[in-house]
């Protein structure tokens, strides 16, 4: 049997915001966007990595009651959810392309640790490390 992520979720305020922030700034594709009732399950995906979907959750029923859903709301808003990290080629040059769709940024592009890195943050407040790996010299 295989076994593997296929699906690693978010808690997003608005869904649509949500998924035009994904779609339209970061290039994601949807996946699946079904309802039943009030619940929407919404999925996207980076189109180089097909086999991963990220779900833009809104909390609330019928898997939270108001309070958690309130709560989990004010948590994602203040940055307080672990980072998502996306890796890319060539940070600052994804930086200028990210910036100029309106990413707002709350980290530029900075050398260290052996790697590029830069931090925005979704509409929501769920915060994204976008990293690039230099390459070694090899002796």
């Amino acid at each position: 049997m295989n076994q593997g992520i296929d699906v690693i979720g978010v808690y997003v305020r608005d869904q649509d915001e949500a998924l035009a922030f994904y779609v339209d700034k970061l290039g994601f594709r949807v996946q699946a966007d079904v309802r039943n009732g009030d619940y929407r399950w919404l999925t996207v995906q980076h189109p180089e990595q097909p086999s991963v979907q990220l779900g833009l959750f809104k909390p609330g029923p019928p898997v939270h009651d108001a309070a958690t859903a309130a709560a989990l709301d004010s948590l994602v808003a203040k940055g307080a959810m672990p980072p998502l990290v996306l890796k890319v080629k060539d940070c600052q040059a994804m930086y200028d392309t990210l910036s100029g769709k309106g990413v707002e940024f709350i980290q530029a592009p900075i050398s260290r640790y052996g790697q590029v890195d830069a931090g925005f943050r979704d509409p929501s407040g769920n915060g994204w490390k976008m990293i690039e790996s230099q390459r070694r010299e090899t002796p």
